[in-house]
């Protein structure tokens, strides 16, 4: 019951085997079709280790069929180079013969249609195709054949693809898949990311990204690929798509959520892949941005350094006994600091100085950097650097060696060898900065939060009577202190305001607030109200607001004629502090996203948002308001007193909550929210809902309030049984020290002294689509919490079957709550579509095997492990 967690599988008879690792694929093709003849030489050259057959044409290579009817087996991936008009017939054949995958090089304007019709899944139209090189695949348009690494490349550009392949034949990078999605029309990025994740055989995965079909599966597929193997990004045309920046902004936040590494341009992408193909990742941890440069030349070491401070990096500090070690083995007249210059003719010491650096606890990265030299024993110096690289077991070696001409072929070389290797300074550390991203985004992803959770008590019924009296009123806007007011429901300060029907109901409602007081313009038609003359501050007497009044109608009549006014709003003026936006709004890629940075009437005009998706937790709120500019000026500047944060954040984690509630809530914006010393107060908020029926979706499963429920143990103590969550990792941790040697060993198969911080993540951060773990929580008198025990079910590949791991703390046997555990895991199956609960069971766990067994379990041993019983039920 510890086996790697699998994942959704996706729908129809697809084998993922017959995609990724076939036996037997057939082309068939249209002789005049442009990439028929492409793909069969493809094919026939890769070196494929199953069979191969064809239909439609005649290749060498090949055993040929007159149609799909006659082959003698069923091929298990079928590669059509066919007219858009003969896709249709030729799948629904497939499905006929028993093949569900296929692969569509070509237009294919109805595809997704086409693959639900038939029951053949593909990838298309416009794939570049799919290899394997283990296997000798090569069912794709490149022009060279991909040698074999542990590379994955999944893309949707097909010269892209090329360009990729190209570079790495150069450099001598492998592949362990390069899997082309082109238009994404059916088989997507997420059902290449589950099977990539599990693959062995995959060390790296690079991601040409434009068009995301289904967000919630992509997110969920790229997280639990990048908790394993670095995953690396690049979209091209996000700015062409929205000149303003917030869906390209929007992607970089999802990517960011889910561990990935995004690069901006094809140089970054290349980079990443030069490190991320051949470098081994430090097992000692370390923070990742501390890297040691040494050089054969003090200008490359300058070069290199300036470029790892621009990169938001360290120059390691090395300790003088570290420097002191090191002056024993270098030449005289080296520097004596980071960066290390040597001087040209070092021959081995190059290599010799970057094996210590690479040695010393202080330093994360080496880069080592090389220039050409008269004279020089080039062979004996590459010699030197390839077994220091080949030889550290902790900090990685980036080497440098600049120049074309003698250069060249060293770097070609050093490349065979399998280092990683830059032309220029800037490259190489980029490779450097790429490492410490990569790990940094991924220890973010799996960051293990706080017990703390902020208590919300909203009042939800408040809300949807006021978003019905909305709808009945034929409004999708609704009026500034109608959002106000549902800001206030979920806890959140708002400015004291009252509405006011004409002026002199204004000057009775500033008499009641105190003055002095804001006027503004009350209408669900008008956003920005400044931009009309709406807003008046610094009321100090009824005339000075009667004034304003009139002021206002008149311009709203001649500026927005059509606008419906339904009076004034009349607030208490708030003076001081930092004025902040916040604001929920939906992309059309991702649904709903939040947005965080500096506020006021010049907000859009600052360009300062950060972006992150609900739903939020404690540590992602503080990320998310650390990413801003708005950051350093809450915490106090000059004259200016430090703002309350955690209100600040607090005030991210309301919005957060509301996007989960009210998936009918399409935008609702803060500004300016204002922060004081004391806390924060909404001042100004907008909201608009969707039109009747409509519902946003969130990229990433909100958490399942809706199976927390209550359970008393036969001893008569209540505990509350839930869903786990983030928030729990430490009470996790606790829970796995108080179990026994014995249980620890029935449970995990083996015996481990204390989980890993990463499985500890992995197992309290779930995607809720995909699995569940109910826990069992004792609530202690001062509100800290327990876990007594723990049922987890996770989905396997192929949708309809979960694997269960169940373990209740030794105080708690015998009350029931095992057996009340798994019924909460068997309701949970049957609502998600799961049929069969299976597991594996050490034989020498005889209470384990009774318990199922009581639960009505059948149970027989393994064929492969004669010490495990396998244990199933229908559900």
């Amino acid at each position: 019951m510890s086996k790697p967690l699998p994942t959704l599988g996706p729908r129809g008879a697809l084998r993922e085997e017959a995609l990724y690792r076939p036996k037997h694929v057939v082309l068939v093709a249209d002789p005049v079709a442009s990439t028929a003849g492409l793909l069969a030489r493809n094919l026939a050259a890769g070196g494929f280790k199953g069979r191969l057959s064809i239909i439609g044409m005649a290749h060498e290579g090949f055993e040929a069929a007159p149609d799909i009817a006659a082959l003698d087996s069923a091929p298990d991936l079928a590669v059509l180079a066919l007219p858009a008009e003969a896709l249709e017939p030729a799948m629904a054949g497939l499905a006929a013969r028993g093949c569900h995958a296929a692969v569509v090089p070509g237009a294919a304007p109805d595809l997704a249609g086409i693959a639900q019709r038939t029951g053949v899944r593909a990838l298309g139209q416009g794939s570049f195709g799919i290899c394997v090189p283990a296997i000798g695949l090569n069912a794709s348009l490149a022009h060279i054949v991909p040698r074999k690494g542990k590379l994955a490349l999944v893309c949707q550009s097909s010269a892209l693809a090329r360009a990729v392949l190209d570079w790495a034949e150069a450099e001598s990078v492998g592949f362990s898949h390069v899997i082309g999605i082109g238009g994404n029309a059916d088989l997507g990025f997420a059902h290449a990311l589950d099977w990539l994740s599990r693959d062995p055989g995959t060390g790296a995965i690079l991601l040409d990204l434009r068009q995301i079909k289904n967000r919630r599966m992509f997110v969920s597929a790229a997280r639990a690929a990048a908790r394993t193997r670095p995953v690396v990004a690049i979209r091209a045309g996000g700015r062409l798509a929205d000149a303003t920046g917030t869906a390209d902004a929007v992607m970089g936040a999802v990517l960011r959520r889910a561990g990935v590494l995004r690069v901006s341009g094809l140089d970054d992408l290349l980079s990443a892949a030069e490190t991320l193909a051949r470098v081994k990742l430090s097992p000692r941890g370390g923070p990742g941005d501390r890297i040691a440069i040494v050089a054969n030349a003090t200008g490359l070491a300058h070069l290199a350094a300036d470029a790892v401070l621009e990169g938001g990096a360290r120059l390691a500090e090395l300790p003088p006994e570290a420097l002191a070690s090191l002056a024993i083995g270098l030449p005289p007249g080296w520097s004596g600091r980071n960066p290390i210059a040597l001087g040209p003719l070092t021959g081995t010491t190059l290599g010799e100085a970057a094996s210590m650096l690479a040695a010393l606890p202080e330093v994360d990265t080496v880069v080592a950097l090389h220039a050409p030299v008269a004279g020089e024993k080039a062979g004996t110096i590459a010699a030197a650097l390839t077994a220091a690289a080949k030889a550290t077991r902790a900090a990685p070696i980036l080497v440098c060696w600049p120049g074309q001409a003698t250069a060249g072929p060293q770097r070609a070389a050093l490349a065979g060898s399998g280092l990683a290797v830059f032309d220029t300074p800037e490259a190489a550390v980029r490779g450097a900065l790429h490492l410490w991203q990569d790990r940094r985004n991924r220890l973010a992803a799996a960051e293990l939060p706080g017990r703390d959770v902020l208590a919300l008590s909203p009042d939800r019924d408040g809300v949807g009577r006021l978003i019905a009296a909305a709808r009945a009123e034929g409004r999708l806007a609704l009026t500034e202190d109608e959002a106000l007011t549902i800001l206030a429901a979920y806890g959140m300060p708002v400015a004291a305001c009252r509405v006011a029907q004409d002026a002199e109901d204004a000057v009775a409602a500033a008499e009641a607030l105190g003055w002095p007081v804001v006027l503004k313009l009350r209408s669900p038609d008008i956003m920005r109200k400044t931009e009309i003359g709406g807003v008046a501050l610094g009321l100090r007497d009824a005339a000075a607001l009667r004034r304003a009044a009139a002021a206002m109608q008149e311009a709203a009549r001649r500026l927005r004629p059509e606008a419906r006014l339904l009076g004034f709003l009349v607030q208490r003026e708030a003076r001081g502090g930092l004025e902040l936006r916040l604001r929920l709004a939906e992309d059309a890629m991702f649904g709903p996203f939040i947005g965080f940075g500096l506020g006021g009437t010049a907000a859009d005009l600052l360009g300062d948002e950060a972006m992150d998706l609900p739903p939020l937790s404690r540590s992602l709120a503080a990320g998310l308001v650390g990413r801003s500019r708005a950051a350093p000026l809450l915490a106090g500047y000059r004259d200016h007193p430090p703002a309350e944060r955690a209100a600040v954040e607090a005030a991210l984690l309301r919005l957060s909550q509301i996007a989960v509630d009210w998936p009918e809530i399409a935008t609702l914006g803060i500004n300016p929210l204002l922060a004081q010393p004391e806390g924060v107060v909404a001042l100004d908020a907008s909201c608009t809902l969707r039109a009747h029926g409509e519902r946003g979706m969130l990229a990433i499963p909100p958490y399942p309030e809706e199976w927390v429920t209550r359970w008393r143990a036969k001893g008569g103590e209540a505990l509350t049984i839930r869903p786990i969550r983030p928030e729990d990792a430490e009470a996790h941790a606790a829970f796995f020290r108080r179990l026994t040697p014995e249980d620890i060993r029935w449970r995990f198969f083996s015996q481990i002294r204390e989980l890993p911080a990463q499985q500890i993540a992995r197992m309290t951060q779930l995607d809720y689509d995909r699995e569940m773990a109910f826990v069992a929580v004792r609530t202690r008198p001062d509100g800290s919490e327990d876990l007594l025990g723990v049922s987890r079910l996770i989905r396997e590949a192929d949708g309809v079957t979960g694997e269960f791991a169940v373990i209740v703390d030794g105080a708690m046997k015998g009350q029931g709550l095992g057996r009340h555990l798994m019924e909460r895991l068997f309701a949970w199956a049957r609502a998600s579509g799961i049929t069969t609960i299976a597991g594996q069971v050490l034989a020498d766990n005889a209470p384990m095997l009774a318990f199922v067994r009581g639960l009505g379990f059948a149970a027989k041993r393994s064929a492969e492990d004669d010490e495990v019983f396998e244990v199933s039920r229908s559900v």
